[in-house]
């Protein structure tokens, strides 16, 4: 249970001038209008470094505090830039490449020079890639031990069963490196020749989705990733990018334990 924020603190106290205030700190994170994370404070939602803050006014430094609104910590990231990008078919996920590829860089240019990438897509794979600047955020999507779910828009040959569908997600299939089953798969078209399918899973193996349909006879034609935890590719046109709002961006840290 956390303490009750005082006029003991002494650095954190009010009437200090260092930092801004925590209204305003909590609307730039995405929480609404000032009047709402004025509220949202006096509710007793707000920890300031452990302590609960109830006071109107009290300032922060971002850069030596710790804020959490219901035990969630927020980040400002106003040092950083994190981005989505949609990354067209062949398309090197890196940012240089010997060969003389197309890469990422070559889509964002030298606008954003400290980002990077995290995770890849293979070669002939389209869709969400999430870039930062912010090697902490990169660490926490990049671990294991959050394992971030993605979702793909999967076309594969042949015409792929409903009871095949459903025992991906219930039994999985046995790969090279193990068992891999589904989170989620669902058919949304398909014809005589192709089956157009929405799978989702938190596995972050290489190639992971082309060899789970090709292990059961439905080799992959074309995938695309939608999404990525609670980031969407949305209308992002291939090979083009936006900057993360601060909201995705308190909802993506969240995800993985920021």
């Amino acid at each position: 249970m956390p303490h009750q924020y005082s006029r003991a603190n002494g650095a954190q106290d009010s009437k200090n001038n260092d930092g801004e205030r925590l209204q305003k700190i909590l609307a730039q994170a995405g929480f609404g209008s000032r009047r709402k994370c004025e509220q949202i404070i006096l509710d007793g939602r707000v920890e300031v470094d452990g302590e609960l803050v109830t006071e109107l006014g009290t300032r922060v430094d971002m850069s030596r505090q710790q804020v959490r609104v219901d035990g969630s910590r927020i980040r400002i990231n106003t040092n950083h830039v994190t981005l989505a990008l949609n990354k067209p078919r062949r398309v090197l996920s890196a940012m240089e490449d010997p060969k003389g590829r197309y890469t990422l860089r070559d889509i964002i240019g030298d606008k954003y020079e400290r980002v990077f990438h995290m995770g890849r897509l293979d070669y002939d794979s389209e869709g969400l890639i999430l870039m930062t600047d912010d090697g902490e955020l990169s660490q926490h999507v990049m671990h294991p031990k959050y394992e971030v779910a993605k979702t793909y828009v999967a076309t594969v040959e042949g015409k792929l069963s409903g009871t095949v569908a459903r025992r991906l997600v219930t039994q999985g299939v046995k790969l090279d490196d193990g068992w891999i089953r589904l989170d989620h798969c669902a058919i949304l078209d398909q014809n005589r020749e192709h089956t157009l399918v929405k799978v989702t899973l938190h596995s972050g193996k290489n190639r992971i989705v082309r060899r789970i349909f090709g292990s059961i006879g439905f080799p992959v034609t074309r995938l695309v990733r939608t999404q990525i935890g609670p980031i969407k590719l949305g209308e992002l046109k291939p090979g083009s990018y936006r900057v993360l709002s601060q909201v995705e961006l308190r909802s993506l840290s969240k995800e993985v334990g920021l």
